[in-house]
């Protein structure tokens, strides 16, 4: 009993690493507290209120997200999202994937190419949107007066219900493809070279390497690219906001362009909040999917 006294008085007071530690993580702490915990928590009891800003917020339950089942602009907001996240992650990931081979050869001004794919990723979304408003453009695009050359007739792009989000798949695969090129660049550069003699001297080819070679070896890369391009594509707002405001007929409305209109437009704050949290259970099941990956195995560290 005095022993475990003795060792409890021990205890009491911190040792010089544990202070150390608490100073450089307090002020870590802090802007997390203060931009990402307080006002987490704030969504969430605003969610469970009629918060709108200029009106006196009362106490509603779960009368926010119950509202959310039978509102058909939520759901359509979200099979866009789905669709505009089946759109864009394949190509983005598969030319990301060959340009990062591309200029990680022997190439001529291979630093060049680099930089230029990467250019678009340093660019405000806002002002690539608005040059590709000008190149989809029905009547003075540049890509319509290219097809008429070659006797394809002009297309309506971002003004037709079936074109639009394709659209802007395009644009975003061409705006955020340099970012996939860079990671898997460093992927790349991270295979050791043994592993490619190894297999020559087993009679691979070039095929063969890049299959049992190259593509085990990004297997990581490719699941965290997979997934942060998932959360990243159902947070898309940027090019819908600029290029059509969720139109035409909402053929391109996604959850977080409804979170913004009923947010800042109707200012149906509350509604709004509700929203985004069921945004936050969907991207939280992604994560959970991308730890269960790990634990069964499907990724080799």
């Amino acid at each position: 009993m005095a022993a475990a006294m003795g060792s409890r008085k021990k205890r009491v007071g911190l040792t010089q690493q544990e202070k150390a530690a608490i100073v450089f993580v307090a002020p870590l702490l802090f802007f997390l507290t203060v931009y990402w915990i307080a006002p987490a928590l704030s969504s969430l009891y605003f969610s469970l209120t009629n918060y709108s800003v200029v009106l006196a917020t009362k106490w509603v339950g779960v009368t926010n997200f119950s509202r959310l089942t039978g509102d058909v602009l939520f759901w359509r907001s979200l099979k866009n999202s789905a669709y505009f996240t089946l759109g864009n992650i394949p190509f983005s990931i598969g030319i990301g994937l060959l340009l990062a081979i591309t200029v990680n050869s022997a190439i001529r001004m291979r630093h060049m190419f680099r930089v230029v794919f990467y250019l678009p990723m340093v660019t405000s979304s806002i002002a690539l949107s608005m040059v590709w408003l000008w190149l989809l453009d029905p009547h003075f695009g540049l890509i319509n007066a290219l097809l008429r050359v070659i006797g394809i007739p002009a297309q309506q792009w971002l003004q037709s219900t079936s074109q639009a989000m394709p659209s802007i798949v395009l644009m975003s695969v061409w705006g955020g493809v340099g970012g996939t090129m860079i990671i898997y660049l460093a992927g790349l550069q991270g295979i050791p070279e043994s592993l490619y003699e190894a297999a020559r001297v087993d009679g691979a080819g070039r095929w063969q390497c890049f299959r049992f070679v190259t593509i085990p070896s990004l297997q990581p890369v490719t699941l965290y690219l997979l997934v942060t391009s998932i959360i990243g594509s159902f947070q898309i707002f940027g090019p819908i906001y600029a290029m059509t405001d969720g139109g035409p007929a909402f053929a391109t409305t996604t959850i977080v362009h409804q979170i913004y209109i009923n947010g800042f437009r109707y200012f149906n704050m509350g509604y709004a909040a509700a929203q985004s949290w069921v945004l936050f259970v969907i991207l939280l099941g992604l994560s959970i999917v991308n730890l269960r990956l790990q634990v069964y195995g499907f990724v080799s560290d």
